[in-house]
């Protein structure tokens, strides 16, 4: 089964500020420190551009994960994509989108995943509170990155 959901979050940061600041390794390495997640291959510090992979190492629900993503979409200051190439999902695809409204930036992510495991009713029970939590801690962080 597939299952999606979005985090909005609204700030007074530029949406090119904010895009650059989500692309930053070191910045997502900082916002996860909880789970002890770390950049282990691929780029591994610093910005990630189209076409590049990263492979993630974390330990969510006392289980170390190995992830690899790759951005396959880029479209610089308003959207870009990166998707799961080998890991423990089935499928998982993040979309970040930054949007000018008026004097803020509106930033909407959108995860779509597939769990191997897991069915719909505990990816909707589980996973997706679980990431949701993820999310809205890795935007907090960049948010006040941004200050």
């Amino acid at each position: 089964m597939v299952s999606s959901f979005s985090v909005v979050s609204r700030t007074r940061a530029s949406a090119e500020r904010l895009f650059d600041v989500s692309l930053d390794i070191d910045e997502h390495v900082a916002s996860m420190a909880k789970s002890g997640e770390r950049a282990v291959g691929g780029v591994t510090a610093g910005s990630i551009s189209l076409g590049e992979s990263v492979t993630w190492r974390a330990r969510h629900f006392g289980i170390w994960f190995t992830m690899t993503s790759r951005i396959t979409r880029l479209e610089r200051p308003t959207r870009f994509v990166d998707e799961q190439v080998r890991g423990p999902f089935r499928s998982f695809r993040h979309e970040h989108v930054f949007l000018p409204d008026g004097d803020a930036t509106i930033m909407i992510d959108v995860i779509t995943i597939a769990s191997p495991v897991f069915g719909r009713l505990a990816e909707r029970l589980i996973l997706v509170p679980y990431l949701r939590r993820l999310i809205v801690q890795r935007n907090r962080h960049l948010l006040d990155r941004l200050g």
